[in-house]
C-alpha cells in the first residue's frame, strides 16, 4: 500500500518514524508492505528526507492512482477538510489526527467515505495514543454507554497537578509548562477548555451516533483555579481536574467541560502530569478506565499507524466508524447535578442558619472548612443540587447575608455500576 502524509510536523514526522521503527510488525498485521510515496510539506527541502518524497502540491497526491491512503496531520479545518474530502472522493482511505476537522466535519467525511467505498479513520483525534475511538466502536459495541468522563488535555492536567503538588499559582505553573514545551505561547485552547471541548464533542458523537458541535457544550477552563483552591482540595482529600464529560439518561444527553473536584474513589484522581485518563461506564460492563499519554509525537503517531493497519485490512469496503448528520440536542448546564465546594467571605459564625437553608439538605450537618492561618474566608460543601437551583440559591444567599462567595467548584462522584 502506497501512502502519502500531509503535514510533516510533530505527528506527521512521528508517523514516518513509527512506520520505520516497527515496519516488520506493521506489515505483518496489515497484510502488506506500507510505503510512503509522498510527504506534503510547505517547503521543498526537509533535512534527512529525500527530496523525491516531498511535494508542495496537493494535486500530486490527489491525482496519483497509486496512492491508496492519505494521512492528514496538518491541523486546523481549512484546507484540511477540503483535502480529506477530495481524497475520499477519489476512493483513497484517509487517516486523521485532527480533532478540529473531525469535530466540525466528521459526519460529512464519514458520509463521503461511505459513498466512495473507502474509510475515514480518526483514532488519534481523542486521547493521543489511548485507543478510545476503536474501543467505543468495537469493544463496547454491545454496551449501552451511560457516561464517558475524561482528562483529555495533558497541558491543563500538568498545570493542575503541579499547582497541587507544589502550592504554586496558576500563572507561575503556566510559565513552567511553556518553558518545558507542554503549553503553547498562546495556551488558550488548552487552559480555556476548547481542546477538551472538541474531544468531548467527538466522544458524544461516537457514543450517541449523532452529530454534536463543541460550541453547544458548556465549557469552562482552569484560569480561575487558584493556589487557595488547591489548598482546600488538599485539605479535603480531593484533586481538581479539568474534565470533559458526557452522560446519557434515557433519551436525554448531558455534556460539559469544567474543573471538577474528584476523590480517591474515582480512578481519574490518580491521573497526574501530562497523562490522560478516560473513564467509560456501560450498563453491563460498569466502570472501566483507559489511561496513557494523550499527546506527544510517538504516542499519537502510534494511534495513526493503528488506523493505517485497519485501512489495509479493510481496504475493499467501508467499515462504518462514525456518526450520522442528525444534530444532537444537549441539555442545558443547569440540568446537571453536583455537590458544590464554596469559598465564602468571613467566618461561618452568625450565618449558619442561612448556610444550612440555602446549601444543605434536611438533616445534613454544617461542617465549615477553615485553612490554617486564614480568617478572611471559609469553605463548605453543599448537598447535591441541580446547577440552575444552586446558582439561584447562591445569589439569594449573597443578597440575604451580604457575604460574597469568592469561588465555587463542582464536585462529582462516580456513576455507580
Amino acid at each position: 500500500m502506497k501512502i502519502a502524509i500531509m503535514g510533516f510536523g510533530t505527528v506527521g514526522s512521528g508517523v514516518k518514524e513509527v512506520l520505520e521503527l516497527n515496519r516488520a510488525q506493521i506489515e505483518k498485521k496489515g497484510g502488506e508492505k506500507i510505503e510512503i510515496k509522498y510527504i506534503l510539506a510547505r517547503r521543498e527541502h526537509i533535512p534527512g528526507i529525500p527530496d523525491e518524497l516531498i511535494t508542495t502540491d496537493f494535486s500530486v497526491i490527489e491525482n496519483d492512482p497509486e496512492i491508496e491512503l492519505v494521512v492528514e496531520a496538518m491541523g486546523g479545518i481549512h484546507p484540511a477538510y477540503e483535502y480529506i474530502k477530495s481524497c475520499l472522493e477519489k476512493g483513497k482511505h484517509v487517516v486523521s489526527s485532527n480533532k478540529a476537522v473531525v469535530d466540525a466535519c466528521g459526519s460529512k467525511l464519514v458520509r463521503t467515505a461511505k459513498e466512495h467505498k473507502c474509510n475515514f479513520y480518526f483514532e488519534a483525534s481523542v486521547g493521543g495514543g489511548i485507543p478510545v475511538i476503536r474501543t467505543l466502536y468495537h469493544n463496547y459495541a454491545g454496551e449501552n454507554v451511560m457516561e464517558i468522563t475524561g482528562i483529555l488535555n495533558g497541558t491543563s492536567n500538568f498545570i493542575l497537578s503541579k499547582m497541587k503538588d507544589e502550592g504554586s499559582t496558576f500563572a507561575d505553573t503556566l510559565k513552567e509548562a511553556q518553558r518545558l514545551g507542554y503549553a503553547e505561547k498562546d495556551p488558550s485552547a488548552d487552559v480555556d477548555g476548547f481542546d477538551t471541548s472538541r474531544k468531548t464533542a467527538i466522544l458524544l458523537s461516537m457514543s450517541s451516533g449523532m452529530r454534536c458541535r463543541h460550541e453547544d457544550i458548556y465549557t469552562e477552563g482552569i484560569r480561575n483555579i487558584s493556589d487557595i483552591d488547591m489548598s482546600y482540595a488538599k485539605e479535603m482529600g480531593y484533586h481538581i481536574r479539568l474534565l470533559g464529560s458526557v452522560e446519557t439518561v434515557e433519551d436525554k444527553y448531558f455534556a460539559y467541560v469544567a474543573p471538577i473536584m474528584v476523590g480517591k474513589d474515582d480512578p481519574l484522581y490518580f491521573v497526574n502530569g501530562v497523562y490522560n485518563g478516560i473513564r467509560v461506564v456501560g450498563n453491563c460492563l460498569g466502570n472501566t478506565m483507559l489511561y496513557g499519554k494523550g499527546a506527544g509525537k510517538l504516542p499519537t503517531a502510534s494511534a495513526v499507524v493503528s488506523d493505517i493497519i485497519a485501512a489495509a485490512r479493510h481496504k475493499d469496503h467501508f467499515q462504518g466508524i462514525g456518526w450520522s448528520e442528525k444534530m444532537i440536542e444537549i441539555e442545558p448546564m443547569g440540568s446537571n447535578a453536583f455537590r458544590y465546594f464554596l469559598r465564602i467571605e468571613g467566618t461561618a459564625e452568625g450565618i449558619k442558619k442561612a448556610l444550612k437553608a440555602h446549601f444543605l439538605g434536611e438533616g445534613e450537618e454544617l461542617c465549615p472548612i477553615v485553612l490554617e492561618g486564614r480568617q478572611d474566608e471559609f469553605a463548605i460543601v453543599s448537598t447535591v443540587l441541580f446547577e440552575e437551583d444552586f446558582l439561584s440559591r447562591m445569589r439569594e444567599f449573597e443578597e440575604e447575608t451580604g457575604r460574597r462567595v469568592f469561588h465555587f467548584i463542582r464536585i462529582k462522584g462516580m456513576t455507580e455500576e
